[in-house]
């Protein structure tokens, strides 16, 4: 995600039997999303990206739909702006990280993981709003994808399952140098976004850790 200046001020089934019968119920399970899922939400992405460009083009950009802090208007930026990307080169560095940590939470989360990713943006998107420099504009994926690595990071540490641990041990190896990025090293960078995603996902991943052990 990144902040930007200049032109503006910155998502048991019951009924009846086949006999059409009263009285008789029937449940299906409802099964985990799949990888399609994923690619579905990258899709929309790059489809907003290319319709940004378009109507940049004619004095109308996305842009400026992301999240203003601490003003009125701002805040429909913290459901927008995941799918606002300030170039093709930001939308592609998040498109990759989105896919790998995206994938790991799929397995991980199964039929909760949409609730999960909207819990993860609604933190990342109102934090920033709260924290973020004033008379700037914040787009972009990076708070939930920070929101992601913070999860998974200590729902390993909490759950001290093998398998979690194994988890815990590829996502630290592979995105590590991330944590990194929670820093204000950068300008042209929301490092607010980072690290309010950051948090929200360690407390995420803690208490659905701790509501698991307790159900074991």
């Amino acid at each position: 995600m990144e902040p930007r200046r200049g032109r503006v001020a910155e998502v048991e089934i019951v009924g009846r039997g086949s006999t059409g019968s009263p009285g008789r119920r029937y449940s299906r399970q409802v099964s985990r999303p799949g990888c399609g899922l994923l690619l579905g939400i990258v899709f929309i992405a790059w489809g907003v990206e290319i319709a940004d460009v378009i109507l940049r083009n004619i004095g109308l950009p996305l842009d400026s739909l992301g999240i203003h802090p601490r003003r009125l208007f701002g805040l429909i930026g913290v459901f927008f702006s995941p799918w606002l990307h300030g170039d093709w080169g930001h939308l592609i560095n998040n498109t990759v990280a989105f896919l790998g940590l995206g994938f790991v939470m799929l397995m991980a989360e199964g039929k909760r993981f949409l609730h999960t990713t909207f819990l993860l943006v609604l933190i990342s998107g109102l934090g920033t709003w709260l924290i973020g420099r004033g008379g700037s504009v914040h787009i972009g994926a990076s708070g939930l994808i920070y929101g992601y690595f913070g999860y998974l990071i200590l729902r390993a540490w909490t759950e001290r399952q093998p398998l979690w641990i194994a988890v815990g041990v590829i996502v630290a190896l592979f995105y590590g140098g991330m944590v990194w990025g929670v820093l204000p090293t950068d300008q042209g960078v929301s490092w607010e976004a980072h690290l309010c995603g950051f948090l929200g996902g360690l407390w995420l991943g803690r208490n659905h850790g701790l509501l698991s052990q307790a159900r074991r």
